[in-house]
């Protein structure tokens, strides 16, 4: 997640989540799970157990939430507090979840505050186990996270594989980090009527374009429009598969992903996904040229000449060669970077590709395109619609993009 875009948004903004910390070494990474919770507008009640507070004090949870973290089942707010936590809660998340911890959910225990919460809740549940590799491999450890999946209904997120506890080595066990949690929550608060359950292809990112085994035609996409649809529709509940080509962006959380390098690398991956897909955004900066001859091996400055000379040949256009083999029905969303007359490039480019929705920018506008953390655009329909939009997050367009998309799907049911 992007943490400069840390800002009140959906769909945290003004969702009350419950986070339960039980007593791991990763309840440190809860501190900041409750504290980019509460920036994204979220209101958070910190439960702790009594192990909880053996690794991280109370007072640093109320420091990030602004809101005193709640230790005891029996306290001056009433014996049924559990009751009021889990009937408020729009989501609940246990982050870090220990096998203790998962014994006693998954037999209905009612032994502490966050227990009985749970027993009091209907909203959906993110667990997010955290343990000795060791003990994750456990038997009755896999039984108790099989009954907590299937039986209760929980979402479990992670674990992880990497490093444990200093002197545990590397393995499956490790808590997922902040930002990942954050999206679960929001997967659990965002789950979308019209999208949950629907296939979504997202290309992101620019392309590389060989010169030689070290250079590269390419542009300056960042990928991070592509990568915030394709989260936002993953929070939305959808099954998400971004292409990407190449960013330095972590890939988001939940979304199957497809690396790929040049335009010829997409075209493969785009035809042999979009048929199966019900939504389609065609986000990348693909180039419109690569080098006709590639060479083998790196080619010398003195090789070159003072004026080297390169031959170019049209690349495929994706999203135009693609068109026949969409999915009936489905919707097609196109992305035009322009440099003048804007909407009349954008509304040419839309009729000749089909899309149903196109998402139109002006490259030359501060604050918007390229390798920046907003942008400005127009929305234009098939219907001849044109909508302007803010300058704002590209996770905030993003969500704008997904609500149209949304519309276009229920009026075609």
């Amino acid at each position: 997640m992007n943490q400069t875009a840390l800002a009140s948004r959906r769909p945290w903004k003004d969702r009350r989540v419950v986070l339960g910390v039980t007593g791991g070494v990763a309840a440190y990474k809860s501190v900041q799970v409750a504290r980019d919770l509460t920036r994204l507008g979220a209101v958070v009640d910190v439960v702790m157990t009594s192990s909880a507070q053996k690794f991280v004090a109370p007072l640093s949870f109320e420091g990030v939430t602004g809101r005193r973290a709640l230790t005891d089942l029996f306290s001056a707010e009433g014996a049924a507090l559990h009751l009021r936590l889990g009937r408020d809660a729009d989501a609940v998340c246990v982050a870090p979840a220990t096998a203790d911890f998962l014994a006693r959910a998954a037999h209905g225990r009612a032994d502490d505050l966050l227990c009985t919460t749970l027993l009091a809740t209907r909203a959906p549940v993110v667990i997010c186990p955290a343990m000795n590799d060791r003990m994750f491999a456990h038997p009755q450890v896999q039984a108790n996270l099989a009954h907590i999946r299937d039986a209760l209904g929980y979402h479990v997120a992670g674990p992880a594989e990497g490093p444990l506890a200093v002197g545990e080595g590397e393995g499956p066990g490790r808590m997922l980090e902040a930002w990942q949690i954050v999206e679960h929550v929001g997967r659990a608060l965002g789950r979308d009527q019209a999208l949950a359950g629907r296939t979504v292809l997202v290309t992101a990112g620019p392309t590389r374009e060989p010169v030689d085994p070290v250079r590269f035609l390419g542009n300056r996409s960042s990928g991070r429009m592509g990568f915030a649809l394709a989260q936002a529709a993953w929070r939305r509940g959808c099954r998400v598969t971004l292409i990407s080509g190449p960013s330095a962006l972590p890939w988001p959380e939940g979304v199957d992903v497809v690396p790929v390098e040049t335009a010829l690398d997409m075209l493969d991956a785009v035809s042999s996904l979009i048929p199966a897909a019900d939504v389609t955004m065609f986000a990348a900066a693909v180039a419109d040229f690569r080098p006709a001859d590639p060479i083998g091996r790196k080619l010398k400055r003195g090789e070159a000449g003072p004026e080297p000379t390169l031959r170019l040949t049209a690349n495929p256009d994706v999203a135009a060669d693609t068109r026949a083999l969409r999915k009936p029905g489905s919707v097609a969303v196109g992305f035009a970077l322009e440099t003048h007359d804007v909407v009349a490039n954008a509304r040419g480019k839309m009729e000749a590709k089909g899309f149903r929705l196109l998402v139109a920018n002006d490259a030359t506008e501060p604050g918007a395109g390229f390798e920046v953390d907003t942008n400005r655009v127009t929305l234009l329909d098939a219907a001849g619609g044109v909508e302007e939009l803010p300058l704002q997050s590209k996770e905030e367009v993003a969500e704008a993009i997904l609500d149209r998309v949304a519309r276009m799907l229920t009026a075609d049911a």
